[in-house]
């Protein structure tokens, strides 16, 4: 299966190495935001062995290099176009030739500006790269921007700034799709598109229908011109056209505007792939499963990014035992080029330590010589460890991942995981371990909700799935559990907040229960009990490739297959199981079956706007490896159930005081060009010139000069 990350690395190396000067050294030049990217997938010295002298920064003063040819590898802002120029005007001469790669398509309009400019008779070549998005793994991706799911969710400050907000969102939306068509074109696909559309809530957000962004309120049912479409007149075709605008359609039907516009300027794309049939793109939303993000993991990649301190998911400080017995604090990044993490990532904990303790002790026979008995436990590893200084690399990747298993099974037992996660599994499949409706749930929630042993953060995960699980409770019982588990004014916001991602909080005696399109299926295979509930994403995979998913509640954008491929070709046979359910917390073992040896699988895209879980991220590696097709999963952001509750807890104050987002969404300017909004979001500002700078160096001397002979 083809990994993003060398999808990617590739790109860059072939854009890099397709120049080759007379003089065979060459300058590679970049901005803030293409270094960043640059540097996702490639390091310093990749990109020094070809032939690159010097990197530099655009917006830094630099020395004129008339002797070399340059690599421009930039975002195509209007500031980078202009800064392009510059280098080739006035008598300059930046370097002897500029070859430009873009990392987003150029516009025409910058287009125009470059050719008939001055720099015209230096430009050597110009290419649109398309690939402004992060490979965070080789099967998903992430555009990095949490922000956006204030800016799909945060209801309207008021009335009067509702149009100004709808406006912005459609911004975000056209930026997101832009960076989703960038992936299929990375990937080569010109996929199919569906979209979800939920029968259990309207709009949500700034999208949700106002006054001053539809024509009219919707007639009554039994109005007469209502009854048919020819009779309903235009502004009621409006009004219900505005109650239509989910945001995934939104999203889907510019992803397919924007992969038309390519097809259009290059009409070979996509290139033929003997072989592989025409990929799929579901187009989701993170409203469509609310409950995943709030249940306890227990895979060792989503519980540790749970449980413990990880920075974006890849970052993690731990400490470190030295061949002298010391312990000191390192930082350890998680990739895919650390191969012990990416066997045992999305095993269950129970599992992945097992899958260590065995990796470490065949290490220790192969690569130490060691005689004896082995490591019996995660404590054994750790002292033997400490006594192998000539293997490194090797002693700090079981050191690493020993030490978060630790610290995840400690944390485990410390916050009363065993009972809480039992609760929450009750609640969001509805049922109990023996497969009973649950009809004792508030008695086995009432004392963990007293209980000062368990953090609020987990009393709000218990409550929300509560909630979820009931479509709703009367205000008084909300209030009582509220006051039953001491949650914080924030904490209750978080809760409360769920109503903006068409949750239904509040229950009366007369509501009936909701009606959904997508609910999950019951597991053919092994369960642990703790490990019960499976992401919706999941079963939509599945409908997918079985050719079930309801066309009602994941309609075509546009084109559809002719042919549904046949349920038996895409699912492998269920394993027969001598049990489904075990008394106790334990570890669940997927049966895995090969997927073909070709390169030529069929691909699935499925995209989750507003985050996607670690549980989801699993979930397409699992089925990419049971189903034999290569899945990929990206999202606006990888989330975590702590970064989920907070920012539920400032979701109605447009993302004010919450991390991505501190200040909160940006203001809103009113309708403007898509490029004015993209050089807003890369804009990055011009060193100040050298003059300017000694005088800023030599400022401070002046002034302790100053105050010294005042005094």
């Amino acid at each position: 299966m083809s990994s993003l990350i060398t999808i990617l690395r590739n790109k860059f190396l072939g854009a890099i190495r397709s120049v080759n000067p007379p003089s065979r050294w060459k300058i590679l030049v970049v901005d803030e935001h293409s270094q960043q990217l640059l540097n996702s997938v490639l390091k310093q010295f990749d990109i020094l062995e070809e032939n690159v002298t010097l990197i530099e920064s655009i917006v830094h003063n630099r020395e004129s290099q008339p002797g070399f040819d340059a690599v421009y590898m930039l975002m195509p802002t209007s500031a980078n176009v202009d800064r392009i120029i510059r280098d080739f005007s006035g008598g300059r001469q930046q370097y002897a030739g500029a070859h430009l790669f873009f990392v987003d398509g150029l516009s025409d309009e910058l287009f125009q500006r470059l050719t008939s400019s001055p720099a015209e008779p230096f430009l050597r070549g110009l290419q649109d790269l398309y690939v402004n998005f992060w490979a965070i793994e080789a099967q998903a991706f992430s555009l990095r921007v949490p922000e956006q799911f204030f800016s799909m969710y945060s209801p309207p400050r008021s009335d009067a700034t509702a149009r100004a907000e709808r406006d912005r969102l459609e911004e975000d939306i056209r930026f997101v799709a832009k960076s989703i068509a960038n992936v299929c074109i990375t990937l080569n696909e010109f996929p199919y598109i569906r979209y979800y559309v939920p029968a259990h809530h309207g709009p949500l957000g700034a999208l949700r229908p106002h006054e001053s962004t539809r024509a009219a309120p919707r007639p009554q049912e039994n109005s007469l011109r209502w009854r048919t479409n020819l009779a309903r007149g235009e502004q009621a075709r409006q009004s219900e056209a505005a109650e239509a605008e989910v945001l995934s359609r939104m999203l889907a039907f510019e992803v397919q505007a924007a992969l038309d516009e390519h097809k259009r300027s290059n009409p070979d794309f996509p290139k033929q792939d003997p072989g592989r049939q025409r990929s799929t793109l579901i187009v989701t939303d993170r409203a469509m499963d609310v409950i995943a993000p709030f249940i306890h993991e227990f895979t060792y990649q989503a519980m540790a990014n749970d449980l413990l301190p990880i920075e974006d998911g890849s970052k993690y400080t731990y400490k470190f035992q030295s061949s002298v017995g010391a312990y000191e604090d390192k930082k350890a990044i998680l990739s895919d080029t650390d191969t012990v993490w990416t066997d045992v990532r999305h095993m269950h904990m129970r599992e992945a330590i097992d899958k260590l303790m065995a990796d470490f002790n065949k290490f220790m026979t192969d690569n130490a010589g060691f005689k004896g008995e082995g490591a019996a436990t995660l404590n054994d590893m750790k002292d033997m460890l400490a006594s192998l200084p000539q293997y490194q690399e090797q002693r700090e990747k079981f050191s690493l991942h020993l030490s978060m298993a630790q610290d995840c099974m400690d944390i485990f037992e410390r916050d009363k995981l065993p009972v809480v996660a039992t609760v929450e599994q009750n609640c969001s499949t509805g049922m109990t371990s023996e497969g009973k409706t649950p009809k004792t749930l508030v008695e086995e929630m009432v004392p963990l909700l007293d209980s000062r042993e368990v953090i609020n953060s987990n009393k709000v995960r218990i409550i929300a799935l509560y909630i979820l699980y009931r479509e709703g409770t009367p205000d008084e019982d909300r209030r009582r559990l509220y006051q039953h588990a001491r949650l914080t004014r924030p904490e209750m916001d978080a809760v409360n907040a769920l109503v903006h991602l068409g949750v239904r909080i509040s229950r009366g005696p007369g509501d009936k229960d909701l009606r959904r399109r997508i609910k999950q299926k019951q597991a053919n295979e092994e369960e642990y009990e703790l490990s019960r509930y499976k992401p919706l994403i999941r079963t939509v995979i599945e409908d997918q490739l079985s050719g079930k998913l309801d066309t009602a509640a994941f309609p075509y954008v546009k084109d559809y297959p002719q042919a549904i491929p046949a349920a038996s070709s895409v699912r492998p046979t269920p394993t027969p199981t001598t049990s489904l359910r075990s008394a106790k917390p334990s570890w669940h073992r997927a049966a895995r079956t090969g997927g073909t040896a070709t390169e030529t699988r069929q691909r699935l895209l499925v995209f989750v706007a507003g985050g996607m879980t670690y549980s989801e991220m699993r979930e397409a590696y699992l089925l990419s490896s049971q189903l034999g097709k290569d899945i990929y999963i990206g999202s606006t952001h990888a989330l975590t159930p702590r970064q989920f509750i907070d920012d539920l807890k400032v979701l109605d104050l447009s993302g004010t005081g919450s991390r991505a987002i501190p200040n909160g969404l940006r203001e809103t300017r009113g309708a403007r060009s898509y490029q004015a909004f993209y050089d807003e979001r890369y804009f990055t500002r011009d060193a100040p010139p050298p003059q300017q700078q000694q005088q800023a160096q030599r400022a401070p001397v002046i002034a302790r000069v100053r105050i010294q002979s005042h005094r």
